[in-house]
């Protein structure tokens, strides 16, 4: 029933009055509208701009939600915390997020689905988990992921709106450090204070090579991403262990814009982390451990965000994994 006060139309009164427990987003909705699937008084409407009066009888036939065409696969999955609504991964390097041409399966969204199981409400109508975010596949760290549908629009509306705290450390050539002359001289990068390094470009696909972002100034979608020193390394400090996090989330951004500040990130195959390092200045070991580091150094170690249907403020870590843990070892003691 239609509570006191609604608004005009349809769409924003049943956003309003549809019970939390039935898990239906805005889009979800939306969608059912369109089909059919409303009665107001006994009556269908599909008009999500229909009129809409207080105790108004609605009722919404919402199928059962269908299989999904991706197929389960018994993955280990290190969860680090999970409810009816949500599931929060600690993902490893080498795991690609959700199905493609070139993995159909191993991925992510094929663990879960065998993990969750018949936990999943559905997501837009079908069995499936709710991916709101993704990480590279070679970049380790934490995901949220949505089981219902309600949970899912939540997630993405934060998102959206940049709400969402999300904190990566990396191991990156050189020290991006504000007594640096030459980071003066690259456009789009300044300091705040606290020696905090903040690029600002544009971002969109590379225009010849279709698997690679481009820093634009004109063009492309907004991307901010700021840095912070943790550790340098070397005498004279050569790379550096740093924190880094978004205000934006685009497509390979730390990546591309810490490539852009002339801090590539150790091991990155796509935007140069192959740079050598000053054996006197790292030792041999530190040299090795950087030239043979098989991924970008990059690891997603904080995630906050606020439940999307309790409201309960969530904040997660995840501890820097062996690989990475080894390459910073290395790179700290100089043994010659």
């Amino acid at each position: 029933m239609i509570a006191e006060n609604p608004p005009k139309r349809l769409d924003k009164a049943l956003s309003l009055n549809v019970p939390v427990e039935a898990a239906l987003s805005r889009t979800r909705l939306a969608k059912l509208l369109a089909e059919g699937a409303v009665k107001v008084n006994g009556v269908v409407v599909s008009d999500p701009k229909a009129k809409i009066a207080e105790g108004a009888e609605v009722e919404i036939a919402v199928p059962q939600a269908e299989e999904s065409h991706i197929g389960p696969e018994d993955i280990p999955l290190d969860v680090i915390w999970e409810d009816d609504d949500l599931i929060v991964i600690n993902k490893p390097a080498g795991m690609v997020v959700h199905p493609a041409p070139g993995t159909p399966n191993g991925t992510l969204v094929n663990a879960l689905l065998h993990h969750c199981g018949d936990t999943l409400s559905g997501v837009g109508g079908m069995k499936r988990p709710g991916i709101v975010h993704r990480i590279d596949k070679e970049t380790s760290g934490l995901l949220v992921v949505a089981k219902s549908d309600a949970a899912h629009q939540g997630l993405a509306d934060q998102f959206a709106a940049h709400t969402v705290e999300r904190y990566y450390r990396a191991v990156c050539y050189g020290v991006p450090d504000a007594n640096d002359p030459r980071l003066r001289g690259v456009k789009g990068v300044n300091f705040e204070s606290g020696n905090i390094m903040k690029i600002t470009t544009h971002l969109a696909r590379h225009k010849t090579d279709r698997q690679r972002q481009a820093v634009l100034f004109e063009g492309g979608r907004h991307a901010v991403t700021r840095v912070r020193i943790v550790e340098p390394f070397g005498t004279p400090a050569v790379a550096a262990l740093v924190e880094c996090w978004l205000e934006t989330g685009r497509t390979h951004q730390i990546r591309v814009h810490m490539a852009h500040a002339g801090h590539g990130l150790i091991g990155d195959p796509v935007y140069g982390g192959r740079r050598k390092l000053a054996e006197k200045a790292i030792g041999a070991n530190g040299i090795a451990a950087a030239k043979s580091f098989p991924r970008q150094a990059l690891h997603a170690a904080v995630l906050g965000f606020e439940h999307p249907i309790s409201g309960e403020t969530l904040r997660f870590e995840a501890a820097i994994p062996e690989d990475m843990a080894a390459l910073i070892n290395a790179l700290s003691v100089k043994t010659g």
